[in-house]
C-alpha cells in the first residue's frame, strides 16, 4: 500500500481535467500538462478528487502509485499556481541580464553566456537574484539546475550560482606554516 498514492487529489476551480485511458490531461490558467500514467495505476474521477489506486498488483505498483499520485498532484498545482526557483549570484563581476526572454550572463569567462529560455518558462533578475518561473515542476527544476551549472559555487569564497537559501560547504585554505626542517 503506498500512503502517498491513497490521498486524493483535490482539483481547485479553474482546473479541468480530462481522463483518456491511461493518459490525464491537466489544464487551467497557467498551462497544459498531459501525463501517461502506467497501466498498473487506475484513476477515477469523484466529487471534484482525483482518487488513484491500484490495477494490477506487482512488486513496483506501490512505487508507481505513490509516483503518479506525486505527479499528477504537482500538474495541478502548477497549472493553477505555478512554480518558481530563486538563485543567486556571488562573485565581483557576476552578473546576469534580461535580453527579450533570454538571460545573458557574465561570469568571469572570456565571452558573455546566454541563456535560452525553455517553452513554458519565464526569468526575472532583481540585483543579484534570478527567479525562474514556469508551470511544470519538472521543467523549472531542470532549467534552474541548468543555470546553476554554468558556474558552480566553489568551495573556497563561495563564488559562483546558487540556490536561493542553499548552504555551501566551505573549505579552509591554505595556511602559513613558519619554516622548520
Amino acid at each position: 500500500m503506498s500512503r502517498i498514492g491513497k490521498k486524493p487529489i483535490e482539483i481547485p476551480s479553474g482546473v479541468v481535467v480530462a481522463i483518456d485511458g491511461q493518459r490525464v490531461s491537466v489544464k487551467g490558467p497557467k498551462g497544459e500538462i498531459y501525463r501517461q500514467v502506467r497501466p498498473e495505476i487506475k484513476i477515477e474521477m469523484a466529487d471534484n478528487r482525483l482518487i488513484l489506486s491500484s490495477a494490477i498488483e506487482t512488486k513496483k505498483t506501490p512505487a508507481f502509485w505513490g509516483l503518479t499520485r506525486a505527479l499528477l498532484a504537482h500538474a495541478v498545482e502548477g497549472v493553477s499556481k505555478g512554480f518558481e526557483k530563486r538563485l543567486e549570484i556571488d562573485g565581483i563581476g557576476y552578473r546576469a541580464a534580461l535580453e527579450g526572454k533570454d538571460l545573458v550572463f557574465q561570469l568571469g569567462f572570456s565571452h558573455p553566456v546566454r541563456f535560452h529560455a525553455p517553452a513554458g518558462i519565464e526569468f526575472t533578475v532583481e540585483k543579484n537574484v534570478i527567479t525562474v518561473s514556469g508551470f511544470n515542476k519538472e521543467i523549472v527544476g531542470e532549467t534552474a539546475a541548468r543555470i546553476r551549472a554554468l558556474k558552480k559555487p566553489e568551495p573556497y569564497k563561495g563564488k559562483g550560482i546558487h540556490y536561493q537559501g542553499e548552504v555551501i560547504r566551505r573549505k579552509a585554505g591554505k595556511k602559513a606554516t613558519t619554516g622548520t626542517a
